[in-house]
């Protein structure tokens, strides 16, 4: 199952020179998912250290207020944790690997944007990110520094009075485990009182359109597809993996637990996903004009 530990050995050398030898003189699309930014100190969904976690779905969102109100107060908590996140050793090797013009770009399934911070400049966010708010009526867009300075205004005191109660742990897409959030104000749109969501696809929507076609776009025009830190879980990013072993890509898959993509993978690697960056930053050629 995703997510469960591989009981194959630790990745060695003949496995990460294998990884060379199927990317080495393509260029080469990569697909991220939150494993990728563990080493940032955020943690995975389905990882085999993951702590089981009960996501809010659309439909809660817009359909409760209480769940409206839990889920900014909890968001409220993680943004700040997460955009105090750094960008880790490998998030700052695939940007290189790009501007030398190895990496074509990448499709992410995480929300943090550490790989804009890191970088890189062709990224396909999936799932959207966390730095833009939407009003669901109207479309009124803000920043998500924005919407904090008035829900501090609406709530003083809230952010002190929890970090009042030790270590808070904060999930891959800004929420944090916090029980007690009654009595939180949630900022409506002040354009016309509708509802404001964050732009990440929550479980239960669909990613639009346009970014899945300029995810396929991406793997069409590679010669090989990189995939970091992900189960493969959903079909969001398992169909990349699918499409390109459509088209005879070659796939290098890197991941600490067992994944849904793991019979297409040209090379599988139980390995961590900065170690191996870092040596693909190294070793992978420059020039691609060899590719096939």
């Amino acid at each position: 199952m995703p997510g469960e530990p591989d009981t194959r050995p630790p990745a060695g050398q003949a496995d990460l020179d294998a990884a060379v030898d199927a990317l080495a003189g393509r260029r080469v699309a990569v697909l991220t998912g939150a494993g990728f930014s563990t080493d940032s100190g955020l943690p995975d969904y389905r990882g085999p250290d993951a702590r089981p976690r009960n996501p809010m779905t659309y439909d809660q969102f817009v359909s409760s207020t209480d769940f409206r109100r839990h889920y900014w107060a909890r968001n409220h908590l993680g943004w700040h944790h997460m955009h105090a996140t750094e960008p880790n050793d490998g998030h700052f090797a695939l940007a290189r690997l790009e501007r030398t013009g190895v990496v074509t770009g990448v499709i992410t399934q995480n929300v943090d944007r550490l790989h804009q911070r890191a970088g890189s400049r062709h990224v396909v966010d999936l799932h959207g990110h966390y730095q833009l708010v939407r009003c669901l009526s109207c479309g009124w867009t803000c920043s998500r520094g924005e919407l904090d300075t008035r829900l501090q205004e609406l709530n003083p005191g809230f952010l002190e009075s929890v970090h009042e109660l030790g270590d808070i742990e904060v999930a891959p897409d800004a929420d944090v485990v916090l029980a007690a959030t009654a009595g939180f104000r949630v900022a409506d749109c002040p354009a016309c009182g509708g509802i404001l969501k964050p732009d990440i696809v929550f479980f239960g929507e669909s990613v639009p359109p346009a970014r899945v076609r300029a995810g396929f776009e991406l793997v069409e025009d590679a010669g090989a597809l990189l995939v970091a830190g992900t189960s493969l879980a959903v079909m969001s990013g398992l169909r990349f993996v699918r499409h390109a072993a459509r088209l005879g890509l070659p796939i290098v898959l890197v991941n600490r637990g067992l994944t849904r993509g793991d019979d297409l993978a040209t090379v599988r690697l139980n390995a961590g996903t900065t170690p191996v960056l870092t040596y693909l930053e190294r070793r992978l050629p420059l020039a691609i004009d060899s590719q096939p």
